[in-house]
């Protein structure tokens, strides 16, 4: 059985109170933190790579697609709910449950999302039926 390697750099960096206080209650924030730059990071955008801009042309051919996109059935109910494109739309209410979404977790609405349990890893709200499946893709190395 091989070892991973040693963590030898210390990296640092400034959040919100709130922040602070989420993450200090997490069994191990370390690992959290590493794999959610790691998830971050390679998940750059499919149409500017991650730069941000994208060319008219691309845009203009790619609107339709996105319009048509931009709603997706609750993982618990069905219930339709539109998805929003920049964060700043979010309401703090909705923010914990679309980032959920938006970084490779299920999408509930909010009363399947309040009934759902939160991960004891991660914080996210996982239904008990797919519990077993998010352990197995989120929290095993």
């Amino acid at each position: 059985m091989s070892r991973k390697p040693p963590k030898t750099a210390v990296v640092a960096f400034k959040v919100e109170k709130d922040l602070a206080e989420l993450l200090n209650k997490l069994p191990n924030k370390s690992a959290f933190i590493r794999k959610a730059i790691a998830a971050q990071l390679g998940v750059a955008c499919p149409l500017c790579q991650g730069k941000g801009v994208v060319p008219r042309g691309v845009h203009d051919h790619y609107r339709p697609l996105i319009e048509q996109f931009a709603h997706r059935g609750c993982e618990g109910c069905g219930n339709e709910l539109s998805l929003p494109r920049d964060p700043g739309e979010l309401d703090p209410e909705d923010r914990n449950r679309l980032e959920q979404f938006f970084l490779g977790g299920p999408l509930y609405c909010d009363g399947c999302y309040d009934k759902a349990p939160e991960c004891s890893d991660c914080g996210w709200h996982i239904a008990p039926d797919r519990a077993a499946d998010h352990v197995r893709q989120a929290h095993l190395d």
